[in-house]
């Protein structure tokens, strides 16, 4: 069985493959750790436009690892889970600065790298340099899982085991890169998630998943996310064209980027201006001056969290005293810093 599905996705792919990607077929592995990170838990539609964005940037590793993190976090901006950026830079740093520019051209050293798993060391090590590596992600578990018709959970340390056991039988040796392309192309345009193009798929005829109407409940997950409801309220302190801002450190959501003066709440708050600013007065000490504007509920869903909460708008009479972290920034200067989505979303609907 498994000859006939190493062979038949081989063919399909040099006959009915027609996904393309402007990374699809590189070997340099500086743009194909660039590609993979950048997928990671987003859309290749979405992603599409900052790949382009970076190398036109950034052609070079060395320019990368040059470069100032806030630009680097300001052409990331949308793109989210921000650690990815974070790692981007150390790594590119460390192979600029340490290993004089030269990727690591063996999985194990490419594993080694600072927000580098499994599978992308398999993907650079394979498409990058032809080594055996059979690349795991979501649409490689779902492929294999309903031509096996497996339901052994793919989030458990069995089924890792099991999938990448079987993954790596199933690898064309002679040509692990194209294999690993092809199979990951499979599942995103023929065995996708809903509505699967079984009719017209080469390997229904031993799809066990397909025989026994089990494709919509494969691949099976153990766990089911969880997610929290946190309440966000947003004071935009503006003064004289200015606006005050913080930028967020931590283990928390949003390292690294702006955003102006924050109260979370344990419950939603009222949008009454006397209560709002009651709590602005708890917050600043210093405070003086009015609310103009509150906005409507802004929502966002990240994996494991909801973020509620609303944006007021605060005119001062007079400068804040340095504390509370808060920075002075004209107006004009704004655009070159790097806010969370959930603060671009809002000042897209309502400009300053």
């Amino acid at each position: 069985m498994q000859p006939d599905f190493t062979k038949l996705l081989m063919d399909w792919n040099i006959a009915g493959n027609t996904r393309q990607m402007p990374w699809k077929g590189e070997r340099d592995p500086y743009r194909i750790w660039l590609s993979e990170i950048m997928l990671q838990q987003t859309r290749v539609e979405q992603g599409l436009a900052y790949y382009q964005r970076f190398i036109d940037n950034f052609p070079t590793i060395t320019d990368l690892a040059m470069a100032a993190d806030e630009t680097v976090f300001k052409l990331w901006e949308g793109l989210g889970y921000y650690s990815r950026c974070r790692n981007l830079l150390v790594t590119a740093r460390f192979i600029a600065f340490d290993l004089g520019g030269v990727f690591p051209d063996t999985y194990e050293d490419i594993l080694k790298l600072k927000g580098i798993g499994t599978y992308t060391a398999a993907a650079i090590a394979s498409f990058a340099f032809g080594h055996p590596f059979a690349v795991l992600d979501g649409n490689v578990f779902r492929v294999i899982s309903r031509y096996f018709g497996i339901s052994t959970p793919i989030d458990t340390t069995d089924g890792k085991k099991l999938y990448n056991q079987l993954a790596n039988t199933l690898l064309d040796f002679t040509q692990p890169g194209k294999y690993n392309q092809s199979i990951m192309d499979f599942g995103a345009v023929i065995c996708k998630p809903r509505q699967p193009l079984c009719d017209s798929c080469v390997l229904r005829h031993e799809c066990e998943a397909l025989k026994h109407g089990w494709v919509n409940e494969l691949p099976v997950k153990s766990k089911k996310i969880q997610r929290k409801t946190r309440y966000f309220y947003y004071f935009v302190l503006s003064f004289k064209d200015h606006f005050y801002i913080n930028k967020r450190s931590g283990s928390d959501i949003w390292k690294d980027l702006h955003e102006w003066l924050l109260l979370e709440s344990a419950d939603e708050i009222a949008p009454d201006e006397a209560i709002l600013t009651e709590v602005l007065n708890t917050i600043l000490s210093s405070f003086s001056g009015r609310i103009v504007s509150i906005s409507e509920p802004e929502l966002q869903h990240l994996t494991h969290q909801t973020i509620k909460g609303r944006f007021i708008r605060v005119h001062l009479k007079k400068a804040l005293q340095p504390d509370k972290g808060l920075q002075l920034v004209a107006k004009k200067d704004l655009k070159k810093l790097a806010f969370p989505k959930f603060i671009n979303a809002y000042l897209e609907a309502h400009p300053l």
